[in-house]
């Protein structure tokens, strides 16, 4: 199964901004983009910053896209061709798509400290969906699916440790979550406002409708 294999501080000091890859040590001193307010790559103090083209903006956008969900690039272009084919505004009803994965729900529900964290959790087959073991990250939730631990998943230490220490994140408007059960219900399809990294969808409707 394909992966993203890009350093996930240098992603975001690519793009200036914290895309929040690496969980609770993005919020710490060893936050990469606090510590390092430049760009990768060698001396790039001494580089003159070179305003992006059109272009530019529009590939940086897909890509930040790309890094927050961690998807490929194939895997992203299906998920574009979908979203151009469904009724409303392509860009929205992209970025609905990738919200509805199993994996970034799982990380939204606060159950992964990060979404490649919840990515695992899944590979891992510790979650599962309406009663039914699922490890398939990219799986589809809709409204009314259920999301909790798989029976052998509560044995792990990981879950005892988030049993005892609920959730801090607040989950979003179109999700429910028992802390004290530990499971989330898919209450509504997520809206525009519901993406939680600023991403111009608009932009990359236009980097692939050249």
């Amino acid at each position: 199964m394909g992966r993203c294999l890009e350093p996930s501080c240098r992603n975001c000091r690519r793009m200036g901004e914290k895309l929040f890859l690496k969980g609770s040590r993005c919020l710490g001193a060893k936050c990469a983009v606090d510590r390092r307010g430049t760009p990768p790559g060698m001396h790039t103090l001494r580089k003159r910053q070179r305003k992006l083209s059109d272009r530019g903006v529009q590939l940086r956008e897909k890509q930040k896209a790309r890094y927050v969900f961690e998807v490929l690039e194939r895997q992203f272009r299906r998920f574009f061709a979908e979203a151009s084919k469904l009724p409303g505004a392509t860009g929205e009803t992209l970025l609905q798509l990738l919200e509805r994965r199993l994996d970034n729900v799982v990380y939204r529900l606060g159950f992964g400290d990060s979404r490649p964290q919840a990515r695992q959790m899944v590979l891992h087959g510790h979650i599962q969906v309406n009663g039914r073991r699922t490890d398939v990250p990219s799986y589809r939730v809709k409204i009314g699916d259920v999301i909790s631990f798989w029976e052998g998943g509560r044995k792990t230490f990981f879950y005892k440790t988030l049993k005892s220490t609920p959730p801090s994140r607040t989950a979003p408007g179109w999700l429910s979550l028992d802390a004290e059960k530990l499971e989330g219900r898919v209450l509504a399809v997520p809206g525009r406002s519901d993406t939680e990294i600023t991403i111009n969808e608009k932009a990359i409707v236009e980097y692939y409708a050249r």
